[in-house]
C-alpha cells in the first residue's frame, strides 16, 4: 500500500535536552499543513514547526514541505521519522 499519504504540522519546543516534537496535527492538504505549521510557530509560541508529508505504509517516507523557527537539523534525514507515528 504505497498510496497512503498524511499531511502533518508538527511543532517543536525547546527543553533542557534540546528540541522535542509536540502534538502533531493531521491536515487535509499540503497547503493546510504549511499554514498550520506557520500558525503553531507564530501564534502559540513554539520554538519552531514543520509541515511534513508522510507517504507509504509500513515503510514511511517523510518529506519536509516547510520549516519555521527552530527544528532539528536532521529532520529531512529521518527515513521513517518514528515520532511522526
Amino acid at each position: 500500500m504505497d498510496g497512503i499519504t498524511h499531511f502533518i504540522a508538527l511543532p517543536y519546543d525547546r527543553t533542557d535536552g534540546g528540541l522535542v516534537p509536540g502534538q502533531q496535527a493531521k491536515c487535509g492538504s499540503p497547503a493546510a499543513a504549511i499554514e498550520h505549521a506557520k500558525h503553531l510557530w507564530k501564534t502559540f509560541g513554539h520554538a519552531g514547526a514543520a509541515a511534513i508529508v508522510c507517504t507509504g505504509y509500513p515503510e514511511t517516507r517523510t518529506t519536509v514541505l516547510r520549516t519555521y523557527g527552530m527544528v532539528p537539523n536532521d529532520l529531512e534525514q529521518e527515513p521513517s521519522a518514528p515520532h511522526l507515528r
